[in-house]
């Protein structure tokens, strides 16, 4: 149950009542000082506080009008302007003006009340400098706006100006705003740390009389010193000490409130206003996991609004884990969350760490792209493959976690996991709806690299590049040529490769599986049967457990059991995503 407000005038009265015929004269002084001192206090939490904030309102939506104001030049100077979203940015500039207008009407309001306050003191030559500072500033606001939105008449009629000269008019505006609330909020500034400074004086007055009462009244006059510190005190000192802490950016301070009276209600807006920057801190840490900082950086920029989509050739990956719903079934459902957390974790690394831009999660599985404007144009298919062979460097790592991550020491599962990555044209842009868009890529390129990271399946290989994600790379990178297949919904085939290492980093036995490997292919596709079988069960003596080995084996003997199987242009078709 909340307890009702009581003044501090209250207290002390109480207490002075049990002294009276002892303390007339100490009664007086301590109401004289508690008064003074509920005085700061009152003015802080009902006008120095509120207008500073309100000030700060102002100064955020002129900044807004601002950022409205470049974007709308942006807008005007791209090729293909936007009309819709020019138009939906000038209502958000006039809508900020007319909030901007409102604050400092009510700013001006609080004032007056204050300098026609009989109940509170308040530095009244400090406000009445405010009092005549805000209607400057809204007219200097009403100034830029106006210039502003002429500008835009000019551009309607077809008499634009040049941006650079409204740019430079604009910006000497902008500063002679800024330069008027710089210096309102210095005289606030100000005028609240004087404030602060005399309820700290008369505070120290207050413990100055307390010890005078002690010597007076022995005892209880030690009893009555320790309630009105416990009381007065030391809740403005912790308020004092939670006002720098928040200076000094923890934002994890929370003071408690012992009392119900006005430095409980101080208190209490502290708490709130701490809770608010707090929130305000949580939501931008966690908006920077969720959107990629350049991504960020160049809609803000203008570099990425491709309200139609732009064609560019970019490198996209797909990876998803082997048998992880069967998996899923042996764990809690906090037991998924912290599987997949920490396995996203250790594989969205290498990802950033070479360039690349994460684009979602889906389930177990992760989708990437790499390309301009965030690589080079010719860097990004061998960035890709660098990123994978980096992830599937570290599954090993994540094997090892397994035991914590699943509270087991014996029957642990066996975790893989299969990628793909292509390297081709893509759509990019803003793609959803209206109210809720993310910058990404889509087209067959896209879909291609879904259906080699399932290819995997087919060839028992863990990771598969396409043709044209060779040719890119294939200075940095070692990889054999699998097979020509032709992926379901794709009508052209396409060659593909198993990504195997770095250029010059592959161990003699691997070089030499690559080797025989394609000879082996090389004798399939000219219809050898015989020396590609040789060929291929020499791989399995170098690697007994090669996948694709394995499958060109059985493939040549469903040949010789069914030879009408064998196709002319040696392409095989997967029936499976």
């Amino acid at each position: 149950m909340r307890l009702a407000r009581r003044p501090i005038s209250l207290k002390v009265y109480s207490i002075t009542l049990s002294l009276l015929a002892l303390m007339v004269v100490v009664t007086g002084l301590s109401t004289r000082n508690l008064q003074n001192l509920n005085n700061e206090v009152a003015a802080l939490s009902r006008y120095y506080i509120p207008l500073d904030q309100q000030v700060g309102s102002v100064e955020t939506l002129v900044r807004q009008q601002i950022v409205h104001v470049e974007r709308i030049m942006l807008l005007l100077q791209a090729r293909g302007r936007d009309a819709a979203a020019v138009e939906d940015e000038k209502r958000l500039f006039d809508q900020r003006g007319v909030n901007a207008d409102q604050v400092i009407d009510s700013s001006v309001r609080l004032i007056d009340e204050a300098l026609a306050s009989t109940e509170v003191r308040v530095d009244r030559v400090a406000l009445s400098l405010l009092r005549q500072e805000l209607p400057d500033i809204q007219s200097a606001r009403q100034h830029f706006h106006g210039t502003f939105r002429q500008f835009l008449a000019e551009i309607e009629e077809g008499n634009a100006r040049s941006l650079k000269l409204v740019r430079e008019a604009l910006a000497g505006e902008k500063e002679g705003i800024n330069r008027q609330l710089e210096k309102i909020i210095l005289v606030l500034e100000k005028t609240t740390q004087e404030a602060a400074d005399r309820a700290q004086a008369e505070e120290l007055k207050a413990i100055r009389l307390n010890w005078g009462i002690t010597l007076i009244a022995g005892v209880l006059g030690l009893l009555l010193a320790a309630v009105i510190t416990r009381n007065l005190v030391e809740p403005v000192r912790r308020l004092l000490g939670g006002t720098r802490a928040v200076e000094q950016g923890d934002l994890s301070i929370q003071i408690h409130a012992d009392s119900a009276d006005e430095i409980a209600a101080l208190t209490e807006s502290f708490n709130h206003m701490v809770t608010g920057l707090r929130e305000k801190e949580r939501i931008r840490d966690t908006f920077g996991k969720y959107v990629d900082p350049r991504i960020v950086a160049g809609l803000l920029e203008n570099q990425l609004a491709f309200s139609g989509g732009e064609k560019k050739t970019m490198s996209v990956f797909f990876s998803d884990l082997v048998g992880f719903t069967q998996m899923c079934e042996s764990l809690t459902p906090d037991g998924v969350v912290k599987f997949l957390n920490q396995y996203f974790t250790l594989m969205s690394e290498p990802i950033r760490e070479h360039r690349g831009i994460l684009d979602k999660f889906i389930g177990d599985a992760i989708m990437a792209y790499w390309g301009p404007p965030f690589t080079a144009e010719k860097e990004h298919a061998t960035l890709a493959c660098f990123a994978a062979l980096d992830q599937m460097a570290r599954m090993e790592r994540f094997r090892a976690m397994l035991p914590d991550i699943m509270g087991l020491r014996k029957g642990l599962p066996r975790v893989d996991v299969r990628m793909g990555i292509t390297t081709g044209d893509v759509t990019v842009g803003n793609i959803g709806s209206e109210s809720s868009r993310g910058f990404t890529v889509i087209g067959d390129t896209v879909n291609l690299a879904s259906r080699l990271e399932g290819a995997n399946k087919e060839y028992g290989t863990g990771i598969l590049i396409s043709e044209d994600t060779w040719e890119m790379a294939r200075e940095a990178i070692e990889a054999r040529e699998v097979d020509r297949i032709r992926v379901v919904g794709k009508s052209e085939p396409v060659r593909v490769f198993e990504l195997l290492g770095r250029k010059g980093e592959l161990d003699a036995a691997t070089l030499e599986l690559k080797g025989r490997f394609e000879e082996g292919l090389a004798h399939y596709r000219n219809g050898e049967l015989d020396p590609a079988e040789a060929c291929f069960k020499a791989c399995l003596g170098i690697k007994q457990d090669d996948g694709p080995s394995k499958v060109f084996l059985a493939r040549l003997q469903h040949f010789r059991d069914h030879p009408e199987a064998r196709r002319a242009d040696g392409v095989w078709d997967l029936t499976k995503k």
